[in-house]
């Protein structure tokens, strides 16, 4: 098979990945919850992760990485977490439904918000936002790279905004951890929302969230930390805080190999083996005159590892379908995200998604193009 849906989840995983897996299954304790070697063991172990991701994502400190079951429950963290009736949220109109669908039932709480246009040049997307912006605006988020589209949003340049206005920001990083370079602190992100089995290699069922002030979040659940067990309170220190309940230990240490995998391999490296093979099947795409391409030719700054297109008047996921047939694994449909859909009027048919990983080769992508020159 050749398998393009990487946005989804990357496959293959990386031999240490699968070896700390397996290894973390066969050996495995419960961490913080015991006083003999095994446990103690598990707790290093999940220790030494979060000093990576601290290191990997600019945190201030390791206890302010926090483990989650995914991106999704750490943007319910922060969004749930954060605000109260009255509060005001900005979004761009390229967001998730792990932002949106919280967001929206937020509002039966009193919070509202307005979606800020992307727009092709980022002085005029900074100005939407702006513009967006109410004295009730308690939080501005932002998808770091479109997961339909691939087009990487100035994040950087909404937190410098967030900061002159004294408003907090908050990322969805799914398709740019592991891919493009991230500093919470220097970047002035308050959160950052990260999945582990992505572009950092890991399995599913694992995630992280980045938070600059712990104490800016309530909990959304509480439960045994291991810590403080006399007390029926939750402890307020990080990350006992926002992890209550048997940690993930499997996905944990995969996730820490995965860690490892994308360091020594290089972002940068990584990044521009995804853009090279990306431009490379725009260039072949652009020559065949049935096929609608929504945006400019991947470039490095500018886009992350994701390319969406339509061929003729083919539904997206006949397309998709067309392409299983023949070995080819895409993405196809809405992709959980209408509002990007809707930005290009692409919402009725969907579109089919392409998501090259570092283990993707040039010969996958003439394969790819020439299969579709054929439909």
């Amino acid at each position: 098979m050749i398998y393009l849906d990487n946005a989804a989840t990357t496959y293959p995983k990386p031999q240490s990945v699968r070896r700390a897996l397996g290894s973390a299954a066969m050996y495995s304790a419960n961490p913080g919850r015991s006083g003999h070697s095994l446990a103690m063991k598990a707790g290093e172990n999940i220790y030494s992760c979060r000093v990576k991701a601290a290191e990997m994502f600019g945190a201030k400190s390791p206890e302010n990485v926090i483990f989650t079951p995914g991106c999704t429950y750490s943007c319910n963290m922060v969004i749930k977490g954060l605000l109260k009736s009255g509060d005001h949220v900005v979004v761009s109109d390229m967001e998730h439904n792990a932002v949106m669908r919280p967001l929206k039932a937020m509002t039966q709480r009193g919070v509202t918000y307005t979606a800020a246009r992307v727009a092709s040049d980022n002085d005029e997307t900074i100005s939407n936002f702006r513009e967006a912006l109410r004295s009730s605006t308690r939080l501005v988020i932002c998808t770091h790279v479109s997961n339909v589209w691939g087009i990487r949003l100035p994040v950087e340049r909404l937190a410098a905004l967030c900061r002159q206005y004294g408003i907090l920001f908050m990322t969805d990083a799914a398709q740019s951890a592991g891919v493009f370079e991230i500093n919470a602190s220097e970047s002035g992100f308050d959160f950052v929302c990260i999945p582990a089995h992505k572009g950092l290699y890991g399995t599913m069922g694992t995630g992280l969230l980045i938070v600059s002030d712990p104490q800016l979040l309530s909990t959304i659940i509480e439960g045994g930390t291991g810590s403080g067990s006399i007390s029926l309170s939750q402890p307020d220190f990080p990350p006992d805080k926002f992890e209550s309940g048997t940690p993930n230990y499997p996905g944990i240490c995969a996730l820490s190999a995965g860690l490892d995998f994308v360091k020594t391999t290089g972002i940068g490296r990584i990044h521009s083996k995804e853009i090279s093979l990306l431009s490379e099947l725009y260039d072949r795409l652009s020559a065949n005159r049935n096929v609608i391409l929504y945006t400019k030719r991947p470039d490095i700054r500018s886009c992350g590892g994701v390319m969406s297109f339509n061929v003729g008047d083919l539904g997206s996921e006949q397309c998709a379908e067309y392409l299983s047939k023949r070995g080819i694994a895409v993405r196809a449909g809405l992709h959980c995200a209408p509002l990007a859909h809707e930005h290009f009027r692409t919402e009725k048919r969907g579109a089919v998604r392409i998501a090259p990983s570092y283990f993707t080769n040039f010969n996958e992508i003439v394969t790819l193009s020439r299969v579709i020159a054929g439909m």
